[in-house]
C-alpha cells in the first residue's frame, strides 16, 4: 500500500513539473503548401458584356484579328488627301447630305454626279478629314496662283502646302466643278459620256488631278460600292424629259451661256436688264454663276 502511495505521489510531481515548462511552436514555411493552401495573385477584373455566358470567349487582346475581320464589313478606309477610317453608315449619311448638290452641279457643268460624290467621299474622308473639317475643302483643291481667297496650310505631297478654304461645303462643291470646267487640261473629260464614270475616273488621273496611281481604282470602287451612278441616271433621265418638253410649242426664249469672266452685273448690262430681273428669270437665289451655265435673258 505504502509503495502504491509513493508511486502515485511521484507521478503527480512529474506531471506538475512538466506543466510549468514553456511550449515553443516553430513555423514551417511549407505548412500552407503541405495543407493544400494556395496564395493567388490578384487579377484585373474581366469585363463581360451583358448576355455573354461564362463559357463563351470574351474578345480581348488575343482576338483583335477576329474583331478586325468582323468590322471590315461595316467600315471603309479612305485614303487620298487624308487617311481616315469611317463606317458605312457615315458614308451613306454623307451621300444623303450632298447628293442633291452633286446632281445640281452635274446639270450645270456636265460632270457626272457619281464622280463628284466619289471624289468628295475619297478626298474628304466622307467629311471627317482635317481639310474638310477645318476648311470645308472636300476635294483637296490647292490654292494655285489664281486663288485669292482664304487658305489653310496642310502637309500633303509637300510640307505646309496651301489649300483653299471655304465658308460652306457647298462652296467647295461649286468650286470643284468650276475648277474642272475652267482648266484646259480637263477639257477632254467633257467629251466623254456622262454615264461613263469609269472613263471619267481614269481621265482625271491622266489629266493630273491626283498623284496616286491607284486613284481611278479607288474612285471606281467607291462609286460601285455605294451605287453612286444611280444619281447620274436620275439626272440624265430628267434631261431626257426636259428635251421632250422642249419640243412642245413654247414661248420663244433667248439664252446666254456663261463664259469665264462673266458676272451677273456684266450680263445684265449686256442685255439691258437689271440684276434682279436676271435672277428672277433664272430662279437664282444668289449671284453665283457656273462656267457653261445657260441663263435666260429673254
Amino acid at each position: 500500500m505504502i509503495k502504491k502511495i509513493i508511486l502515485i505521489v511521484a507521478l503527480i510531481l512529474i506531471v506538475a513539473c512538466s506543466s510549468n515548462n514553456s511550449i515553443v511552436r516553430t513555423s514551417n514555411p511549407d505548412y500552407a503548401k503541405k495543407n493544400g493552401q494556395v496564395v493567388q495573385r490578384a487579377k484585373k477584373p474581366i469585363y463581360r458584356p451583358t448576355g455573354v455566358k461564362k463559357s463563351e470567349k470574351i474578345e480581348g487582346a488575343s482576338s483583335k484579328k477576329s474583331e478586325t475581320k468582323e468590322n471590315s464589313n461595316t467600315t471603309e478606309v479612305l485614303e487620298a488627301t487624308t487617311r481616315v477610317k469611317v463606317t458605312t453608315q457615315m458614308v451613306l449619311a454623307y451621300i444623303e447630305k450632298y447628293k442633291e448638290i452633286a446632281k445640281d452641279n452635274m446639270i450645270k457643268n456636265g460632270i457626272p454626279s457619281s464622280i463628284i460624290l466619289g471624289q468628295a467621299i475619297l478626298e474628304s474622308g466622307a467629311g471627317t478629314g482635317p481639310l474638310s473639317v477645318q476648311a470645308n475643302n472636300h476635294f483637296g483643291i490647292k490654292c494655285h496662283v489664281e486663288w485669292n481667297g482664304p487658305s489653310i496650310r496642310y502637309t500633303d505631297d509637300e510640307e505646309n502646302e496651301c489649300f483653299r478654304k471655304y465658308n460652306e461645303p457647298s462652296e467647295s462643291f461649286k468650286d470643284h466643278s468650276y475648277f474642272l470646267a475652267s482648266r484646259p487640261r480637263y477639257a477632254s473629260l467633257f467629251q466623254l459620256d456622262k454615264s461613263d464614270y469609269k472613263a471619267w475616273a481614269k481621265g482625271l488621273k491622266d489629266a493630273g488631278y491626283a498623284t496616286d496611281p491607284k486613284y481611278p481604282d479607288k474612285l471606281i470602287a467607291l462609286i460601285e460600292r455605294y451605287q453612286l451612278n444611280k444619281f447620274d441616271s436620275e439626272v440624265l433621265e430628267n434631261d431626257y424629259v426636259l428635251a421632250i418638253a422642249s419640243n412642245q410649242p413654247t414661248i420663244n426664249t433667248e439664252t446666254h451661256q456663261v463664259v469665264k469672266g462673266d458676272t451677273l452685273f456684266s450680263i445684265s448690262k449686256k442685255y439691258n436688264l437689271t440684276i434682279e430681273e436676271l435672277k428672277k428669270k433664272n430662279s437664282l437665289s444668289d449671284n453665283s454663276l457656273s462656267l457653261g451655265q445657260s441663263l435666260i435673258i429673254k
